[in-house]
């Protein structure tokens, strides 16, 4: 991609599925990458992945819920490349699905503070060093229930709208700064959070839901890798004009 080539790219969520495959797509088109994960074997894991192919990678173990950790892990990015080019602000979180008046009170916390909170940390240490720098991309994943509602997904598509919402509301803010953010929603996609995998579970164990596949117009679930080369687009000199705006790459289920 334009633009990404010697860049300094953070991914957050980098230990598997999307933020994974994001990290790897950045290195490979060149940029730095500061993995970043509270998964630390996960995350190693991803950084031995981008080296054996020839990238350059560091890993930050962070809790994007605890606004001291993401500013500890933005001051890493710096110190180690020298500048923060571009953010996928991804880590987050599946509880599971429940009735709205079912999920307990520290289940709505916990969700709420690593989908929604996590990424107003990110944003909130992230965009002085690149306002600093007078340039930036980031991109917010967000997902297809921040877009419409889903049955029995109350806390987590609240922290998805929520993502979209902060997302347009930082970007008219940012946009006189030389500084763009955007989001992209994921449809069904083949990882572990779409998978119900608990915490530590080994992704080559992973067994998808097909039941998701149901309303996708494309009839199939999306790769992780689908996801990252929205990531890498959004945040090149290819979409040098688009701020503000969540894509939905979710085999046409917007659309429906």
């Amino acid at each position: 991609m334009n633009g990404i080539d010697g860049k300094t790219a953070l991914v957050t969520g980098a230990g598997s599925g999307i933020g994974r495959a994001s990290a790897e797509r950045f290195a490979a088109d060149g940029a730095n990458v500061v993995v970043a994960d509270i998964a630390a074997e996960a995350g190693r894991e991803t950084v031995d992945l981008i080296e054996d192919a020839g990238g350059d990678a560091t890993f930050v173990e962070v809790d994007v819920a605890d606004f001291e950790s993401v500013e500890r892990m933005v001051d890493i990015a710096v110190d180690t490349y020298g500048s923060l080019d571009f953010a996928h602000n991804n880590a987050g979180i599946l509880t599971g699905f429940a009735g709205v008046t079912d999920i307990e009170e520290a289940q709505w916390d916990k969700l709420l503070d690593i989908n929604l909170k996590g990424v107003w940390a990110c944003l909130k240490a992230e965009l002085p060093v690149m306002e600093a720098q007078g340039s930036g991309a980031i991109v917010n994943t967000a997902s297809e229930s921040g877009l419409v509602g889903i049955g029995g997904l109350a806390s987590y598509s609240a922290s998805k709208h929520g993502v979209v919402g902060l997302t347009k509301t930082v970007a008219l803010e940012y946009a006189t700064r030389g500084i763009r953010i955007n989001a992209i929603a994921p449809g069904p996609t083949n990882t572990n959070i779409q998978s119900g995998m608990s915490e530590g579970s080994d992704p080559s164990e992973m067994e998808f839901d097909t039941s998701a596949m149901i309303d996708v117009p494309m009839d199939r679930i999306a790769d992780p890798e689908e996801m990252a080369g929205a990531v890498a687009f959004l945040c090149s000199d290819d979409a040098s004009c688009i701020t503000g705006h969540t894509l939905p790459v979710d085999g046409g289920q917007a659309a429906d």
